[in-house]
């Protein structure tokens, strides 16, 4: 149907491709209007599921409040404590072995005697729970706190360390067992010899324990003392420099000369003469002479310490010295082993003197030196004043090869000993150096009167008559019996006797200093002093020990008595014959 046009008087038709696109568009805006009238239905929907959301939101959180404080209350006193075994984190179950009820994860705990698995509180951190760690269980068997462990327990000794933090240890009764670490004692290193806390309940070991006898034999940092701190063994030295320090510094040329390392070295002689000093400078001369990085270690072993009335402690003493030795050794450092007064450890077995605990020891230590297991870069040294009580299976060649005599020092050698400890450093009197020119000059002055007093050989330096068995006599000085000990000490009473005289003099500077009267009288007291040490009732081993090498001794007289000087004789500090 179509309209007339008004005023036309005509009839027109309506265009189709008009009419087309005005039905499109009355489809558009149906389709628009129902859009909008799904978006407003979303919309209150989204509202409401909001609201309701939002009470869920505070009724969950009403609740989780709830849950929280009965937690807490369910963790009131008292509680039991337990130690933890082992941490199982949650996994995935293996059908067939076991119910995923034991596969959410747990702590294995020791609790009154029972390994049970327990649970852990939400509340708790579980990074915190560790093997042999404390923690505190509720009524319900919960884990509710982890509490700081216990610090004792019983006292082993680690024999070997194995893989997976397992250790062998030995405890009372020589009883071995292998136990775990603690958390805390992964990290630590724990080497064999160490002492160790056993919790012997759960079967961990918890800390280390630095005892004092463990730390004798700790590998110490070599001392500074070097050959020029060394008066009087000028031959000696040389003799070490060529046998020790040669195939530590040019290995190469050894192995292609097809040359060993010696294994050990025995330094024997009378007491006092150096031979710790030299086993000291030993150590510190490796050190200098290898590369910049290089360390080198010094054990220094007192063989009376390492004694022990029970049975194989000794031994396991042995054992843990060298085997620090080599792992410090493996590393290529050079490893210097000492031991001191050796014959107290290593005497001859079977010989009857002592309770032949030696029967044990010295095998233990000839296992050490050449047994199965190589001793690279270690050298050993002993040191002893009476080298005829010594197993001779030790002083083969191949064990302690090369022996060096450290005899007393004469003339020479006693004055360069005497030279490291009077210097022109020390406090002079005025008249030594206005009588000789110069500090240096009093100095060497004052050294020569004391070496030429100390080594004369005429009545007032006589010290001990020998008689013999045969009924033969000689008579021993001071000089027989010098050492650098000695010197050391004649040198420490002179320089008593200068302080006294300066303080006598109501410190007048005029009096103060050394004076050679003073080093002269020093002497005489040195061996005044030691006329009733000598063991008469033994004097062949008195002999022995003191260096004299001779016949039979069958008895000892002193003569050094009644000539000690008096304070007069030397109230100026000065001998009789000095002059200004």
């Amino acid at each position: 149907m179509s309209d007339s046009l008004p005023g036309t008087g005509a009839e027109s038709a309506v265009d189709p491709a008009l009419a087309s696109q005005l039905d499109a568009a009355k489809r558009r805006s149906a389709t628009l209007v129902e859009k909008n009238r799904t978006l407003e239905y979303q919309l209150e929907t989204a509202s409401r599921n909001n609201r309701r959301m939002v009470d869920l939101l505070e009724t969950t959180r009403d609740e989780i409040t709830v849950l929280k404080k009965a937690l807490e209350m369910d963790g009131e006193a008292p509680f039991s404590f337990a130690t933890v075994l082992q941490v199982h984190p949650a996994r995935e179950a293996v059908e067939g072995v076991e119910i995923a009820a034991t596969v959410q994860g747990g702590v294995d705990v020791l609790h009154n005697g029972r390994r049970i698995r327990v649970a852990v509180s939400p509340l708790l951190d579980e990074a915190r729970i560790t093997q042999g760690c404390d923690v505190l269980l509720n009524d319900s068997l919960v884990i509710v706190a982890v509490v700081e462990g216990e610090r004792t327990g019983e006292l082993v000794r680690v024999k070997e360390t194995l893989d997976g933090g397992l250790l062998v240890v030995v405890g009372r009764g020589d009883e071995e067992r292998v136990v775990r670490r603690a958390e805390r004692l992964v990290a630590e290193r724990v080497r064999v010899g160490d002492a160790v806390t056993l919790d012997a309940r759960t079967g961990y070991a918890l800390d280390l324990v630095p005892l004092t006898e463990v730390q004798d034999v700790v590998l110490e940092e070599v001392p500074d003392v070097s050959y020029e701190d060394i008066g009087g063994l000028g031959e000696q030295i040389e003799q070490i420099r060529d046998s020790i320090e040669l195939p530590f510094l040019h290995p190469g040329l050894y192995r292609e000369h097809g040359l060993k390392a010696p294994k050990g070295i025995l330094l024997y002689g009378p007491p006092g003469t150096g031979k710790t000093l030299i086993a000291k400078a030993v150590a510190s001369s490796l050190a200098a002479r290898s590369t910049e990085e290089a360390r080198s270690y010094f054990l220094n072993i007192k063989g009376p310490e390492l004694l022990n009335k029970y049975v194989g402690e000794t031994e396991r003493h042995i054992r843990t010295i060298f085997a620090r030795a080599r792992e410090k050794a493996s590393d290529g450092y050079p490893v210097v082993v000492f031991f001191d007064e050796m014959e107290s450890l290593f005497r001859t077995r079977g010989s009857g003197i002592s309770s032949d605990v030696e029967t044990t020891i010295v095998p233990q230590l000839l296992a050490e030196i050449d047994g199965v297991e190589r001793l690279d870069n270690v050298i050993v040294i002993g040191a002893s004043n009476r080298e005829d009580m010594l197993d001779p299976a030790i002083l083969r060649p191949g064990r302690l090869d090369v022996k060096i005599h450290v005899s007393r020092p004469d003339a020479t050698g006693a004055a360069d000993i005497f030279s490291k400890y009077l210097t022109t450093r020390l406090p002079l009197h005025a008249s030594e150096i206005q009588r000789t020119g110069g500090r240096q000059a009093a100095v060497d002055a004052m050294i020569e009167a004391v070496t030429a007093h100390l080594y004369g050989r005429g009545p007032e330096t006589e010290y001990v008559e020998v008689t013999y068995v045969d009924g033969s006599t000689r008579t021993l000085h001071f000089g027989d019996f010098a050492s650098g000990a000695v010197i050391s000490s004649i040198v420490d009473r002179a320089k008593k006797h200068a302080i006294k005289d300066y303080l006598a003099a109501g410190r007048d500077e005029t009096a103060k200093g050394l004076t050679t009267g003073h080093l002269l009288q020093a002497v005489q007291e040195e061996f005044a002093e030691q006329e009733d040490l000598p063991n008469n009732a033994s004097p062949e081993e008195w002999a022995r020990i003191a260096g004299h090498r001779g016949g039979r001794v069958a008895s000892l007289r002193m003569l050094v008595r009644d000539r000690l000087p008096s304070a007069q004789d030397h109230g100026d500090g000065r001998s009789p014959g000095a002059t200004e």
